[in-house]
């Protein structure tokens, strides 16, 4: 019943279920300043494992439950892997898309550990523009003046605030230099394989190849545990970190990667942009009410610059995109095409 529901969302529905997602997202910040003896990797390895978990269970759940529904594969001669999961293992798309969420998995608990959550989601903010640029030179996507302004704006913007803590951090004495570098490198990684899974899965899809979004979450909780697993021993957590990192695993990443695909049938590009925004200021006010983590003065300046660079140019670009798809999903019933 819950699924079939989940599949008729009107669009009221679809925003608020959106920002539900947003919320769950968010909690990755302030639930990790709550580990006590967790090292960098072992919490990578305990997320991206309870995530995989979670959607071995729900994946098959789920696809039981369109079938019972009535809705027909989108893949002839569908084999186990995608008659339980969706999984296209003979899909070289799949596996770019995977090894992507992989990246973006590891790369975003590692920053977490290395600096502060503010910067951590306002570089992860900017993904939509690396998206952008890539798409253009990878596929040949043209880009209106508006977003090569809010590029530069954002660029200002994040030039600002980690320039400003650069020169803080080597005039004063005790600020971590190398962990804002590292930190910030590692964040960089998370909008930079967004935007190549991005553009693979578009221009795929372009193709005629139907690629599923949330079977690929799957694969890439599953690659980023085997490949963390090495140098995760010996395991530190204690037993409420790794309930902590269970919480991650489901609520912060299963749950609502499902979700968001499910949103992405009733909601087209720049809406999702525009309410995936809510992520980063989401995080930001949960860290500083609930960890202490006060963001620095250049960083909600610099912030600032890079939020507002993207909701101008999704807002301007609302009425003239009207024609942007949505998401293809391999649960959407194919007679009907993407936007049911």
């Amino acid at each position: 019943m819950l699924f079939r529901a989940l599949s008729r969302l009107s669009h009221t529905q679809a925003v608020f279920l959106m920002i539900a997602v947003t919320l769950m997202w968010s909690i990755a910040g302030v639930v990790s300043r709550q580990l006590e003896s967790a090292t960098r990797f072992e919490v990578t390895f305990w997320r991206s494992a309870f995530t995989a978990l979670s959607l071995l269970i729900i994946l098959p759940v789920w696809r039981a439950a369109d079938r019972a529904s009535g809705v027909q594969s989108a893949v002839a001669g569908e084999h186990f892997a995608y008659r339980h999961w969706g999984a296209l293992p003979a899909s070289r798309a799949f596996w770019i898309s995977g090894t992507c969420w992989s990246v973006m998995f590891t790369a975003f608990m590692l920053a977490l550990t290395f600096t502060s959550v503010a910067n951590v989601l306002v570089i992860m903010a900017a993904g939509p523009l690396f998206t952008a640029l890539l798409a253009r030179f990878a596929i040949g996507q043209t880009l209106p003046l508006r977003t090569w302004v809010a590029i530069v704006a954002a660029g200002v913007g994040i030039v600002y605030m980690y320039g400003t803590q650069v020169l803080s951090a080597f005039t004063i004495p005790q600020a971590n230099a190398s962990g804002l570098l590292i930190g910030s490198l590692a964040a960089l990684c998370v909008p930079v394989a967004g935007a190549i899974n991005w553009t693979v899965v578009q221009r795929s899809q372009s193709h005629g190849e139907k690629i599923d979004l949330v079977p690929s979450v799957l694969l890439g909780a599953l690659l980023s545990a085997v490949l963390t697993l090495p140098l995760a021993v010996p395991f530190a957590a204690t037993g409420g970190d790794v309930a902590w990192l269970a919480l991650l695993g489901l609520v912060q990443l299963a749950i609502p990667c499902a979700l968001a695909v499910v949103c992405a049938r009733s909601l087209k590009a720049p809406e999702v942009s525009l309410l995936a925004l809510l992520e980063v200021i989401f995080g930001i006010v949960w860290a500083w009410l609930w960890a202490s983590e006060v963001p620095e003065t250049e960083v909600l300046i610099g912030g600032g610059i890079v939020i507002m660079s993207l909701l101008v140019n999704e807002w301007m670009g609302w009425h003239s995109r009207t024609g942007t798809p949505r998401i293809q999903t391999l649960s959407a019933d194919p007679a009907v095409g993407p936007d049911h």
